[in-house]
């Protein structure tokens, strides 16, 4: 077999770094514009639509995963399994509470919020998109429940999630689907949104409209987060 000749090297060597500087298109692509937030009752004890641009009120686990773009947050991880990262907002004096929010996957499955942490223990609720189109309710790496729900990537979906005495309830897009009761997890703590690549090795994911409200019968021992109210539409 005959070498290359010299004079395909420098062609050859522009293909390769054309390739190169060429992004992801899905990854680049921006959301739909995002539904307005969800009209909630009680105490309010944090929100946050990210109309300023910033993250204030937030606290991420590692650099370069979390933006806001277009007035909306943006977590987006590098292509390897098992990636993972967390924003973290919030009090560990928080009792029982609801947490809403919209969520949007352009690349990957998981996405989602864990509620009442303490350390590094709390209850996830991953809402998992293609291959899977369910949403799961585990405490740390074990799983409590789930069920069937379609979560299509590329759209916008709504979760709520309560949390009152050892009881959580699971919304999906308006939809009560998941109810269990777990004892083990302390009944106090912050929240976190969660970016995580699994096993296809990917995540790019939007969230917006993130409102924290106290479901204690008087809001009792709960307070506003300083920093954690952010401009309203």
């Amino acid at each position: 077999m005959r070498g290359l000749e010299p004079r395909s090297y420098p062609s050859i060597v522009a293909g390769v770094l054309l390739c190169a500087a060429v992004s992801d298109p899905v990854r680049e692509t921006a959301p739909p514009p995002g539904p307005k937030p969800a009209h909630v009752t009680g105490v309010v004890l944090f929100a946050s639509d990210f109309n300023r641009g910033d993250l204030a009120g937030w606290a991420a686990d590692r650099e370069h995963v979390w933006s806001v773009r277009r007035g909306v947050l943006r977590a987006d991880l590098p292509d390897r399994k098992q990636e993972r990262s967390f924003l973290y907002a919030g009090s560990q004096e928080w009792g029982d509470y609801a947490v809403d929010l919209d969520v949007c996957m352009m690349r990957g499955v998981d996405k989602g919020v864990v509620v009442r942490i303490v350390g590094d223990s709390g209850i996830g609720v991953d809402l998992r998109g293609p291959g899977y189109q369910d949403v799961l309710l585990h405490r740390r790496q074990w799983p409590l429940v789930k069920a069937r729900v379609e979560n299509a990537n590329g759209a916008w979906h709504h979760l709520r999630v309560e949390a009152r005495g050892t009881r959580y309830r699971v919304w999906v897009d308006g939809v009560l689907l998941l109810e269990r009761s777990d004892g083990k997890q302390q009944q106090n703590g912050r929240i976190a949104l969660a970016a995580y690549t699994g096993g296809v090795g990917e995540c790019t994911v939007y969230y917006d409209n993130v409102i924290v409200t106290s479901l204690e019968s008087r809001g009792a021992g709960m307070r506003r987060t300083a920093g954690g109210i952010t401009a309203g539409r």
